[in-house]
């Protein structure tokens, strides 16, 4: 049974609620690195990775030292303790310092897909995708397993998404767009389709 649901929550993060299409999480990046295949599947991989670290550990940081009560387990005078005001800023913090990992990682074994993402691979630490995965971890109250599987699914939603965009972007370059829509606006327009095309999932269920 809790394979099921698991199952469950890794298609709603994918499909159902995709992170970037139903939330509009992660656009910056998604519209700036769509334009060539290979980078989108670079920037794909990299926002689920961390996406899959990050969410699972936030919700140890949140529920090991922040939450009231959490920090008991270092000490019974500690119980009253709540430190849940700064789970923000700890947030963003895990955040920052994965993607700081992830760039060191990219730049050692793939520098040219490093010089490919350029600028927008440190600015992962800003991407509110990974935050709002984060947050919604903690607003939906998922226990560990839930929050890895929700990141890991909300990463894969995301690549699928950008990867689906660069696809179509390099047929777009052989197509007679109007030319009141090149550029930014058949970008965004598609996007539109494709959010309700991912809309069709809604009614799966295992």
């Amino acid at each position: 049974m809790d394979v099921v649901h698991y199952l469950n929550l890794g298609i709603k993060a994918i499909f159902v609620e995709n992170i970037l299409l139903a939330f509009f999480l992660g656009n910056c990046s998604y519209i700036a690195c769509s334009k060539k295949i290979d980078t989108a599947i670079g920037l794909g991989v990299a926002v689920t990775f961390v996406l899959t670290i990050c969410t699972p550990i936030c919700w140890a940081v949140k529920n090991f030292l922040l939450a009231k009560g959490a920090l008991q387990w270092v000490s019974a005078n500690l119980n009253g303790v709540d430190l849940s005001f700064l789970i923000f800023i700890s947030f963003i913090a895990v955040i920052a310092a994965m993607t700081q990992i992830v760039e060191m990682l990219v730049e050692k074994f793939s520098p040219a897909l490093y010089n490919a993402l350029g600028i927008f691979l440190p600015l992962i630490a800003v991407n509110c995708a990974i935050l709002g995965a984060a947050l919604f971890m903690d607003q939906r109250n998922y226990n560990f397993m839930e929050s890895v599987v929700f990141g890991f699914g909300s990463g894969i939603g995301w690549a699928l998404a950008i990867i689906a965009m660069a696809a179509i972007r390099k047929k777009l370059a052989y197509s007679n767009i109007p030319a009141p829509l090149r550029g930014l606006g058949i970008t965004m327009f598609i996007s539109g389709l494709m959010s309700i095309g991912f809309m069709c999932f809604a009614g799966i269920r295992l």
